[in-house]
């Protein structure tokens, strides 16, 4: 949902490893277009002289309030390379706003394919893509406008929706707090000073690190979050039993990535939707962790640590409960929930070990698109390796493949994971490839079978329905 450093090295590095791979005077035989749209979010098209037809409309992620907001039309300069030279067009907007800006980037992104009708003609085929938050944008564009594109492919996408992330986090959040930092003056919801709140916050996670009771309490929150047990991207999987390195890595995740979300970033989403927009009523945390693929390590982590399980969980179910402002909510659903009408043909791709924006949502998108008979048109693929959007550029072209033979053809193609690998790897070594704090590393393609678990707090079409009293689908 927010773009790293490790993504700013990969560009930078990456465009050097172009010069050798792409002849400069294909790219330079590209028609630039930088503009502004009406609410000043600023656009960018590149359509290459060689120009097919097809357009790839990017929709980028999560751009922290002050930091700089550029428009961009594609995730990393190999694979920017790579679609030009194959004469396909790009395009995508800045958003009018940075932070949680689904409203602006609806908007934003029909308006630069308005811009490019106007300037190029209509293409013959419109696909959108994008990464994090862009992802669930990339997801929204097709349900709010299904007959502006022909496909989509939406990547470590946020594809569970707005309500249900937020109230994942929560969930953890309530964990973290009850257990760990009570009577801190912690605030979950309605944050007034986010930077002091996050301090407060990560204080108190270095001291519960440093003690079995903590880690194991670290464990519980990240459980009922789906948080992985996995933080370096290059590194190996920890073993399925190793849960000391399970929890190191969680402690990272928070630590580094996720606290700052739900503990300061939170509260510009608060101030955009005019109040609190997550809940616990109605949860029960036993039972939410009997569900989660970390219930093991938790179980394990909380016997060595001589803690009695049961009593923190009815702690947790006894803690005073967290009502959301309806408003708030409402906006939230408008910024976005799924209802998996789906007519178009849709790859997801997302890394197992992703603890931002877990490889559960796939599970909570797959289920809605099932739920509303649209099953055909959605495909999924998963990439074995730890990190937010941490794919190669091979590994998003492969996909990328995959999605145009579907279009081609009118069928999805037979492929396996080894396939893809396949493709990936003929990319050459310019292209498979991935930062590290030592540099540009080798690093082959992961394309594996991978069956997420349930997602926990899943809130859709169909489950507002339940929940509110308006009739189960």
């Amino acid at each position: 949902m927010w773009r790293i450093t490790k993504q700013t090295a990969l560009f930078l590095a990456l465009a050097v490893l172009l010069i050798l791979s792409i002849p400069a005077s294909a790219l330079a035989q590209v028609s630039t277009v930088p503009g502004n749209l009406p609410d000043g979010a600023a656009f960018l098209i590149e359509v290459p002289a060689n120009w097919n037809g097809t357009l790839f409309l990017y929709s980028h992620g999560y751009v922290t309030p002050g930091s700089p907001n550029p428009a961009q039309d594609v995730g990393d300069p190999a694979t920017r390379a790579f679609m030009l030279f194959n004469g396909f067009a790009l395009a995508g907007s800045s958003y009018a706003t940075t932070g949680w800006a689904i409203h602006e980037a609806l908007l934003d992104q029909v308006a630069v394919l308005d811009v490019f009708d106007q300037l190029f003609g209509h293409p013959q085929r419109t696909i959108a893509w994008g990464h994090s938050l862009g992802g669930i944008i990339t997801a929204g564009l097709i349900q709010r406008n299904p007959h502006r594109f022909d496909a989509a492919l939406p990547m470590c996408g946020v594809l569970s929706g707005g309500v249900a992330t937020w109230n994942t986090a929560l969930d953890a959040e309530v964990a973290f707090s009850t257990l760990i930092a009570p009577q801190s003056g912690l605030q979950l919801v309605n944050i007034t000073n986010p930077i002091a709140n996050l301090d407060l916050a990560e204080a108190a996670l270095v001291a519960a690190q440093a003690t079995p009771q903590g880690r194991a309490r670290i464990a519980l929150g990240a459980a009922l979050g789906s948080t992985p047990g996995w933080f370096v991207p290059t590194s190996p999987e920890p073993a399925p039993t190793d849960f000391v390195s399970q929890e190191a890595n969680q402690f990272l995740w928070d630590q580094q990535v996720d606290f700052p979300f739900v503990f300061a970033l939170r509260a510009e989403l608060e101030a955009r939707a005019g109040g609190n927009i997550s809940w616990t009523t109605g949860v029960d945390f036993e039972e939410q962790l009997e569900r989660s693929r970390d219930r093991e390590e938790v179980r394990a982590l909380y016997k060595e640590a001589g803690l009695s399980l049961q009593e923190d969980l009815e702690a947790l179910n006894h803690a005073a409960r967290i009502k959301a402002n309806p408003d708030a909510v409402e906006y939230l659903e408008n910024n976005i929930i799924f209802n998996g009408r789906i007519h178009v043909p849709v790859l997801t791709l997302h890394t197992t070990g992703d603890g931002l924006v877990v490889v559960e949502n796939e599970s909570a998108y797959k289920k809605v698109v099932d739920e509303a008979g649209n099953e055909r048109f959605l495909r999924r693929e998963f990439v074995h390796r730890a990190g937010h959007c941490a794919f190669t550029p091979a590994e998003t072209i492969a996909a990328v493949g995959k999605l145009l033979a579907r279009l081609d053809t009118g069928k999805w193609p037979d492929s396996e994971p080894d396939d893809l690998n396949a493709t990936a790897a003929a990319l050459g070594p310019n292209f498979n490839i991935f930062p590290t704090p030592q540099g540009i590393a080798p690093t082959p393609p992961a394309f594996f079978e991978f069956r997420p678990g349930p997602y926990l707090r899943p809130f859709d079409v169909f489950s507002r329905e339940c929940e509110f009293g308006l009739g189960c689908h």
